[in-house]
């Protein structure tokens, strides 16, 4: 297979556990060769790699997506839900060709105040607005055109079911299967009592519109943040690309629940649920 690479830390570049598996794919008879921008990747390229965390497979994302070709996260990084495989099955994995192609859903932005530079409207876990002072924001989010009661709160996002255990997670919202078709819609640091995370599906097209004491919000794309006019508009909905990811045959969403968040840990369960 021919296969590029991507590497975000510079602490990484150069690393000895990095080496090794370059090393091994390279005496399995695989080509490599180093990426750092869309435009560099080569004709005939079957994978990228992402190496590091899952702050890298994002980014490794939006140059794959632009390339048409699948993405496969080798966790170098802390906890890795989207980077979940460990370096010493991947060689293995590709040569026996032990692996799916599954398609990721990504939301698309539309934001007239996003900076003229900003040519990917796009995110694979999450869409957030949120207050850059002490004074909280009135979110008004109407979905298909039926409008939801004001959150009053530090802020909203929209999740994808792949973002659910990103900072969905954080705010209290569910988690969700990756195949899940739906999107998750769900306050950060709500002042209500009676608000919950709401779950709508994929096909759903969201308006959201601040009220706000301050000038001016943080728009959050993924690991992209832009301040705006807190009287800006912005629209969230399905987006017409889908990211490619290569999933190891023996990888497991539960079992990674299990193991990145210790997700049921209980005495009671006497150790190992696989």
């Amino acid at each position: 297979m021919k296969l590029a690479y991507y590497i975000k830390k510079d602490r990484l570049k150069g690393d000895s556990r990095v080496e090794s598996l370059l090393g091994a794919l390279r005496a399995a008879g695989h080509q490599l060769y180093a990426v750092s921008a869309p435009a560099e990747f080569q004709a005939g390229t079957d994978v990228l790699l992402s190496l590091g965390g899952d702050g890298t497979f994002l980014l490794a994302a939006r140059m794959a997506v632009g390339a048409g070709i699948p993405v496969l996260g080798v966790n170098f990084g802390r906890l890795g839900f989207l980077s979940e495989n460990d370096p010493q099955r991947v060689v293995e994995a590709l040569d026996r060709g032990d692996y799916v192609v599954e398609e990721r859903e990504m939301l698309q932005v539309s934001c007239p105040d996003l900076p003229a530079s900003e040519s990917w409207p796009y995110a694979l876990n999450e869409v957030s607005v949120s207050r850059v002072s002490p004074s909280m924001l009135g979110v008004d989010v109407d979905v298909d055109g039926a409008v939801l009661p004001t959150y009053w709160a530090d802020g909203l996002l929209v999740a994808t079911s792949s973002g659910s255990t990103a900072y969905c997670l954080s705010v209290g919202g569910p988690i969700c299967l990756p195949e899940t078709k739906v999107f998750i819609v769900a306050p950060i640091s709500p002042h209500n009592l009676n608000v919950r995370p709401l779950i709508v599906p994929e096909t759903s097209h969201l308006r959201i519109t601040l009220r706000s004491r301050d000038e001016r919000a943080v728009l959050t794309m993924d690991n992209r943040n832009y301040t705006v006019p807190a009287g800006t508009r912005i629209e969230v909905s399905a987006a017409p690309v889908r990211l490619r990811r290569l999933r190891l045959g023996r990888s497991n969403f539960i079992n990674a629940l299990r193991t990145r968040l210790l997700w049921g840990e209980d005495i009671r369960n006497g150790g190992s649920q696989e």
